[in-house]
């Protein structure tokens, strides 16, 4: 039987229910109310809200209270209240005559669940676009503090198996560089039982700060340690496809990690991570592949040869860029840039195919460049080479008397490429003779190939290049040819390799939209 002074109906009911009277002071609370609230009816009733839970007085909690009572009307809040309940609550604040009913549900678990769906979303969000791996070991620390501890570590095992402490972060600034260098020391003072090295052979691990510690060698580590003060553990293994790959350690502040959420975590993290080395790996053998195909070029007597490959920085492409430099059998000196349509494997293969076919024909024949350029497309219909391609031939030759008069000429024929760049020993720009505007590669083997000649000073400069220096979204190729010859008038009297890295440097900025190939020589006197 319900004592007297309880209420059936509110004993029945499953929330919590207390009420107060106009002057704060606790008139009535439930059995639910007593279990969620930690207090007993004894204990409750008759006191002050306000004394009973001091942390409502300036929260949200006591904001939306107080509207009710002053609006008469009822009001919904959810927020957490902090200690000693430590939970999240929705209450309903309700006016009653002379007082307030408050209906408190605790939604701790949905909340709970709500934020770690949330941190996973924004894990996975984070790291999918990204396929840099020091920008993704940069970020994976960042993305769960605090809402997975006061700080967090990330460990990778390298290609030979060993560990590498690559990232870190901590909730509280003063405290992020003395993690740092935890992280740059704690691995070699590790004993074989620690948390972290247990969760790199593929355990979760948890460990109370105090046996951490205590297992730690008297080191550097350890007392780095004592100055993050001593925080518990959570080790958690990232698994790769095939293999663990490495571990998160999550430093735990007042409240415990949560495991699910933890492991939930670092399958994404190690997913991601995977990828970005996986790419990496790819990136590494596109350009070695790329780099393979572009050989160094021969010396020639006529001045310095400079050649640079600059692969594009936004995914791991092979492409179908090519330079080349060297000498035919009759003495002259030949450079040749050329572009492949695509940007793919087949690109790369196609590519390869024009450079040496373009250098038998050339070395065989000793012919001019636009006799080179025909032979070159005739040998791509009989042979079945399906692609496009532009290309650009300057051969240049120094007979006695033009050695007499100071001079080289240099003839060049073009297949839809961009135009060679000449620049004068003082930087001024050398005006080429208009030409016939060629076509492709690959579209049309019996179109006339044209080609033109012009004699150059000793110390002149000559730039061929793709697309890739000049070209950029939302700017016309107009703009990117006035950057180059504005900035190779600026350099050229630079030595020919700093000219070469400068202009890459200058107009991509390290990081090129496409693919940059280029050949230079610098005549000499």
């Amino acid at each position: 039987m319900v004592a007297p002074h309880r209420d059936a109906h509110l004993e029945a009911m499953p929330l919590c229910y207390v009420s107060v009277d106009a002057d704060w002071r606790v008139t009535y609370v439930n059995a639910a109310g007593e279990a969620v609230l930690g207090r007993t009816w004894d204990e409750l009733v008759g006191t002050d809200w306000w004394a009973a839970f001091p942390a409502t007085v300036d929260s949200e909690f006591g904001a939306v209270y107080r509207e009710a009572v002053a609006t008469g009307h009822a009001r919904t809040v959810e927020a957490f209240h902090p200690a000693p309940l430590d939970r999240w609550f929705e209450v309903r604040a309700v006016p009653l005559p002379g007082g307030l009913a408050l209906y408190l549900s605790d939604v701790t678990d949905r909340r709970l669940a709500q934020d770690r769906l949330a941190l996973l979303a924004r894990v996975g969000a984070e790291l999918t676009g990204t396929l840099d791996l020091a920008e993704a070991v940069r970020r994976i620390p960042r993305l769960v503090v605090p809402e997975l501890g006061e700080g967090c570590l990330l460990t990778v095992l390298d290609d030979e198996g060993r560990p590498r402490d690559l990232g870190s972060w901590h909730r509280d600034p003063a405290l992020r560089d003395v993690l740092a260098r935890y992280a740059a020391v704690r691995l070699p003072a590790m004993p074989a039982a620690a948390p972290v090295v247990r969760a790199l052979a593929g355990q979760t691990v948890a460990a109370e700060g105090a046996d951490v510690l205590a297992a730690m060698p008297d080191s550097e580590a350890h007392g780095l340690y004592r100055a993050l003060g001593t925080p518990g553990v959570l080790a958690v293994p990232l698994p790769g496809r095939e293999r663990v790959i490495g571990a998160l350690t999550f430093l735990a502040g007042a409240t415990p990690v949560d495991p699910l959420t933890a492991r939930e975590v670092a399958g994404r993290v190690g997913l991601a991570l995977d990828n970005v080395r996986l790419f990496a790996r790819q990136r590494q053998l596109a350009e070695a592949l790329q780099r393979s195909l572009l050989t160094r070029p021969r010396r020639s007597e006529l001045g310095r040869i400079a050649v640079r490959y600059t692969p594009a920085a936004e995914a791991a492409r092979v492409g179908g860029d090519w330079y080349d430099a060297f000498v035919q059998p009759g003495g002259g000196t030949t450079l040749v840039i050329g572009d492949v349509v695509g940007h793919d494997t087949a690109a790369a293969a196609a590519m390869g195919q024009l450079r040496s076919l373009l250098r038998g024909i050339a070395v065989y024949s000793d012919a001019g460049p636009a006799e080179v350029l025909r032979g070159l497309d005739t040998a791509m219909a009989t042979l079945g080479v399906d692609t496009l391609a532009t290309a650009a031939v300057a051969r240049f030759e120094r007979t006695p008397e033009d050695a007499a008069a100071g001079r080289t000429r240099m003839c060049w024929s073009n297949a839809g490429h961009l135009p060679p760049l000449l620049l004068r020993p003082c930087g001024t720009p050398v005006a080429l003779p208009e030409g016939p505007g060629d076509l492709l590669l690959g579209v049309d083997p019996g179109s006339p190939r044209g080609e033109s000649e012009i004699a150059l000073e000793a110390g002149t400069t000559v730039l061929l290049y793709t697309d890739g220096l000049v070209e950029r979204r939302g700017s016309d190729l107009d703009a990117g040819m006035g950057r180059l010859v504005a900035a190779a008038r600026e350099l050229a009297d630079r030595p020919l390799d700093t000219l070469c890295d400068e202009l890459i440097e200058r107009l991509v900025q390290g990081r090129p939209e496409d693919d940059v190939a280029l050949v230079a020589l610098r005549l000499a006197g």
